[in-house]
């Protein structure tokens, strides 16, 4: 390879010289390797010197006690296009308004309840009086009994756990 190509590796970080500025033959190759998309290289794996043909095919461990795997640019280049391609499904999705915000959704549902509940308490008191009326039965002891069944009966709603997942 060109001293310029070299150069500019080293420039970008692609491989990494020594501290006195000189640079390890085989660390170099296996930084060039690792750092650099086959498919972009003019030369191929057939034009790089044996040493470097072998560093690029060495397997290593994938860390999850699984078979070997290799580790290329070819695959980190493959995973982040997924991951961006997935992005942007997402970011079209909301933006057609396919998604919502999770945190103002668990606010709407929660307000909504809260409100629901207020409703349930204040209709004993609203009630009352007129069914005491119509069934001819003391107003206080209608009020009591309802009140008494609608908390009972929230009380049993309350027992609802909503998964949020």
């Amino acid at each position: 390879m060109s001293d310029t190509a070299v150069h500019k590796a080293i420039k970008s970080g692609r491989i990494t010289a020594l501290p006195d500025g000189t640079i390890d033959a085989a660390r170099a190759d296996a930084d060039w390797d690792a750092s650099t998309d086959p498919a972009q290289s003019s030369l191929g794996t057939r034009g790089r010197p044996a040493r470097a043909r072998a560093t690029a095919s060495t397997l290593v461990d994938d860390g999850a006690g699984g078979a070997p795997s290799t580790n290329s640019y070819a695959q980190a280049r493959t995973a982040n296009e997924v991951l961006k391609a997935q992005h942007h499904k997402l970011r079209i999705a909301q933006l057609r308004g396919e998604l919502i915000d999770r945190q103002q959704a668990v606010g709407q549902v929660f307000a909504l309840a809260r409100a629901e509940r207020d409703a349930w308490l204040n209709w004993p008191a609203r009630i009352s009086s007129m069914l005491a009326a119509e069934m001819g039965i003391d107003p206080h002891a209608m009020h009591v009994a309802l009140e008494r069944e609608v908390r009972q009966h929230l009380s049993e709603l309350g027992d609802f756990v909503a998964r949020l997942e």
